[in-house]
């Protein structure tokens, strides 16, 4: 499903900007993109992100700003200085040289003066960051409900739809068996003429038939398979993958009915009701 969330946490030392957007997935894939000195949080962000989230391809996006100014200091490597200034001097010495070193060219020689970082305190920054990861993570779940209400109304309503064509082939199916015993009756006359139709006979055939259609089985199991799916969209919850389950069995009640049907309008109806289940597995992708 769909989701956006942004947050910003701005405190004396520093500012955590935190962005999450999302695309429909089968599964949790978390993208984290953010500044290397906070790359020891990331499995921290992912725990915590996890709490929000079951599905998806989720992009997350935070920038970081250090507003201490010391937090880098310079260093002094005297010993290194010396040993430079010893060098230089023995080179004089060895050469008849003026020895002109000077405190500014000395102290671009490598590494007399060197930026060092000083050590920041983790768990100060993890409070932010957690902060901020926490604030875009809500505003992203609040979108995401939003979007779940709206998908929620259009799948109850497939659903009923749905129920609409298992009523109208619960009612027709039984119609077939007696038509199909008229047209029977009818042809055997044609083909005997005066002859007495064996009644016997006749039910035998009837009974067949009447049992190579019936269907009441996949109409009872599709009836339990739709209202199971609007009690648990009611109910909510992680429920995508418990729906998708049950609209491969809904396609495959679906199928077996067409099947078995010879009748144009109960075929019109079960490919209706297939079409409305395919329908409903696109859009249960989306659901978490």
């Amino acid at each position: 499903m769909t989701g956006f969330g942004r947050h910003e946490v701005s405190e004396e030392k520093r500012k955590v900007t935190a962005e999450i957007k999302s695309v429909n997935h089968r599964y949790l894939d978390v993208n984290i993109k953010m500044p290397k000195k906070l790359g020891f949080f990331e499995a921290a962000i992912r725990a915590e992100l996890k709490k929000y989230m079951q599905r998806g391809k989720v992009d997350v996006f935070i920038a970081y700003e250090d507003f201490t100014e010391a937090n880098v200091c310079v260093k002094y490597n005297k010993g290194l200085a010396a040993e430079y200034i010893a060098y230089l001097k023995e080179m004089a010495e060895d050469f008849g040289l003026d020895n002109d070193i000077r405190v500014s060219a000395l102290s671009r020689y490598p590494e007399v003066l060197t930026m060092e970082e000083q050590s920041v305190d983790e768990e100060e920054i993890w409070k932010a960051l957690c902060s901020t990861i926490r604030g875009a993570a809500e505003k992203f779940v609040e979108t995401r409900l939003k979007e779940g209400e709206a998908l929620k109304e259009d799948l109850i309503a497939k659903l009923d739809g749905m129920m609409g064509h298992l009523s109208y082939i619960e009612e027709r199916s039984p119609q077939l068996v007696e038509e199909y015993k008229n047209k029977l009756r009818e042809r055997v006359k044609e083909l005997l003429e005066d002859t007495q139709i064996e009644e016997s006979r006749l039910l035998l055939e009837v009974t067949l038939f009447a049992d190579k259609i019936c269907v009441d089985e996949e109409l009872v199991r599709l009836r339990s398979h739709i209202e199971t799916t609007k009690h648990a969209l009611i109910e909510g919850g992680s429920i995508g993958r418990k729906l998708d389950f049950i609209a491969q069995e809904m396609n495959r009640e679906a199928n077996t009915i067409l099947s078995k049907t010879n009748n144009l309008e109960i075929s019109n109806h079960a490919i209706e009701l297939k079409t409305e289940i395919e329908k409903i597995r696109e859009q249960i992708q989306n659901i978490e």
